[in-house]
């Protein structure tokens, strides 16, 4: 069976005196509680080591954010993966809309990227989703497909079972709009069955795929009751303990 997961995407958020106070308040909350999901926290490169080493003993995992396409060298205020694994870190995420739209990442960088992070044991959380111009032109199946595909489906079964994907409906983020647990359902079925086209059914099947639209106490419930959501990839809410525990309640 594959496995619900509950991420905290920190983004640039917290000085590392407030980010290990909020790991510390988190693993006080989660002590005791029978949790029927993972818990990672995504934190700031500087956070990795002090909050990796705070969980150390726990059932919370920890991921970087981003990772450099290199392996080392020359390329000044990068940080490779090497690096990350070193801090204690799981995870790292890879292809988040913001570095598409801001660092210019393009699926080719990203492919670099997982094939790296891979070879440090890091568990890449993969993230894809199609903007609004694409969602207005009924491109959002088309958009993931080509995320997948041309990052991701040059790794082996066994490579991408390691994988966790994370969809997000950027059209629906900060926008005014926003998706029904419907429409979330909908595109993460489509996700599955691409992966299933090529990986099989298996694989498919294992795969966790994680909500990334603006998932919060109000509509956890109900988007994780979906077949095809595995979790979610939180933003905002994963900064305060009161707003991020009942998202991992709601399995």
């Amino acid at each position: 069976m594959r496995k619900n997961i509950v991420a905290g995407n920190w983004k640039m958020n917290t000085t590392l005196t407030e980010g290990l106070a909020l790991a510390k308040e988190l693993k006080a909350a989660l002590q005791g509680k029978d949790i029927k999901c993972d818990v990672v926290l995504g934190t700031p490169f500087t956070h990795l080591a002090s909050v990796a080493s705070e969980l150390k003993s726990t059932k919370i995992g920890v991921s970087a954010q981003n990772c450099a396409n290199k392996e080392s060298g020359a390329y000044t205020g990068e940080i490779s993966v090497a690096m990350i694994a070193s801090t204690g870190a799981q995870y790292v995420i890879l292809g988040h809309s913001e570095r598409r739209a801001y660092y210019g990442e393009t699926n080719a960088i990203l492919k670099e990227k997982v094939v790296l992070a891979l070879s440090q044991g890091l568990k890449p959380i993969f993230c894809i989703g199609e903007v609004l111009e694409e969602r207005e032109a009924g491109k959002h199946f088309s958009v993931v497909e080509a995320q997948l595909s041309e990052a991701l489906f040059d790794l082996s079964s066994a490579d991408f079972s390691k994988l966790v994907i994370a969809y997000e409906p950027v059209w629906a983020i900060g926008t005014g709009k926003t998706a029904s647990s419907d429409q979330a359902q909908e595109i993460h079925a489509h996700i599955r069955k691409t992966l299933a086209a090529k990986y099989g059914e298996a694989v498919a099947q294992n795969t966790s795929i994680l909500y990334g639209g603006s998932c919060n106490a109000s509509n956890a419930k109900e988007l994780f009751a979906n077949a095809d959501v595995d979790g979610g990839l939180i933003g905002g809410a994963a900064l305060a303990v009161d707003k991020f525990l009942p998202i991992i309640e709601a399995f």
